[in-house]
């Protein structure tokens, strides 16, 4: 997966279209990922009592994951590009398609 935790990306397809926001969290094996402020649900959940802290009660408000194919990546110059990976100095690093530069 070419998308990893911290990336600035911009959601391409869906109900945020347009939106921006950071990974939160990469899920790899599910070709998803966690964007901050995006696919927000309301989640109710029961006081639950656990260990000495007591878990947050009523409806809470979360992100879920969205695919992968459905953000494109922020470049640092604050453009959104595809992403490939290059080999440099011996070195896998990712690559973006239209800047023709290297991002990490």
């Amino acid at each position: 997966m070419k998308i990893k935790k911290g990336d600035t990306v911009l959601v391409i397809a869906g109900d945020y279209k347009g939106k921006r926001g950071e990974v939160v969290r990469a899920l790899p094996k599910e070709q998803k990922v966690v964007v901050k402020g995006v696919n927000i649900v309301k989640k109710h959940a029961k006081p639950r009592r656990a260990g000495r802290r007591v878990a947050q009660a009523g409806i809470i408000e979360m992100e879920m994951p969205i695919h992968v194919s459905n953000v494109k990546l922020i470049a640092p110059s604050g453009v959104p590009t595809r992403v490939n990976y290059r080999v440099v100095d011996g070195v896998k690093k990712r690559y973006s398609n239209k800047l023709d530069e290297v991002l990490d």
